[in-house]
């Protein structure tokens, strides 16, 4: 592309990653151009598989069908608990991603929505130890994405643990980790379920500049069995608005951002 079409399909992806859906019509007044220009955007677009083109509009393209793991519905359920929150969350957690940045996406369904609104941006590197994530990304060419390697944890699982994964976050260095949890604390931190995860994503924290916690309000405030990394490890949390303003206050005492959308 071009570069004005280039930052004309940018601003298309930025309005349907805040709306979801909207017509051509719509589009073609926000952006300044003809009805056929859009189209022809969207045209591209969709073979690159970010949007789907519908009869006078076009919706942003959501999540892949994972054929191997059709027959464990524990991840599209996840997926669904918090749906809209999780959606914005990821909108504000991509808008940290800076050009040139080397990011680590932990496994999870707020992180997997956090990877579906990069796959538009250019220049960044994203490192994951998330099979999904990278199934998510495998179709963009403009941004370099490294699967880390390791055994997947248990069948049906898209996180992958192990030697081989904590040797190879070991090499690596990221500008920012964007991480969910299960609970994270004022505290004790954020924590997940299982230790063999904890370890690896602890890992991620000790080589990362900045550590993003994406999470609903349901997780804050809570506790889980494995702890990832100490509330002073913790640079910024990205919630959703129904989080209790009080809590948001003891977070900010422990001197965390916390970024309610």
């Amino acid at each position: 592309m071009a570069a004005k079409t280039t930052d004309r399909a940018n601003q298309i992806l930025h309005l349907l990653l805040q709306k979801g859906t909207s017509s051509v019509e719509d589009l073609s007044a926000t952006v300044n151009s003809s009805p056929a220009s859009v189209r022809r955007d969207l045209i591209k677009l969709e073979q690159r598989g970010l949007v789907h083109r519908t009869h006078g509009g076009v919706e942003l393209a959501g999540k892949l069908t994972y054929e191997p793991f059709r027959f464990d519905a524990a991840f599209p359920l996840r997926e669904e608990r918090f749906a809209d929150e999780k959606r914005r969350i990821a909108i504000a957690a991509a808008e940290m991603v800076l050009e040139g940045d080397t990011i680590a996406l932990s496994p999870g369904t707020t992180t997997t929505q956090v990877a579906r609104s990069l796959r538009h941006r250019e220049g960044i590197h994203i490192v994951t130890s998330a099979v999904n994530i990278g199934m998510e990304l495998s179709s963009q060419p403009n941004a370099k994405v490294t699967l880390t390697g390791g055994t997947i944890r248990w069948p049906g699982s898209f996180s992958m643990v192990g030697a081989t994964t904590f040797h190879a976050i070991q090499k690596l260095y990221f500008d920012k980790v964007f991480m969910g949890a299960t609970g994270i604390h004022p505290e004790h931190g954020l924590t997940v379920i299982e230790s063999d995860e904890a370890l690896i994503l602890g890992e991620m924290v000790k080589h990362s500049r900045q550590v993003v916690a994406v999470a609903d309000s349901s997780k804050l405030g809570m506790i889980s069995t494995n702890k990832v990394c100490e509330p002073a490890q913790i640079h910024t949390i990205i919630t959703d608005d129904s989080i209790d303003p009080e809590l948001v206050e003891v977070f900010r005492s422990k001197h965390i951002n916390v970024l309610c959308v």
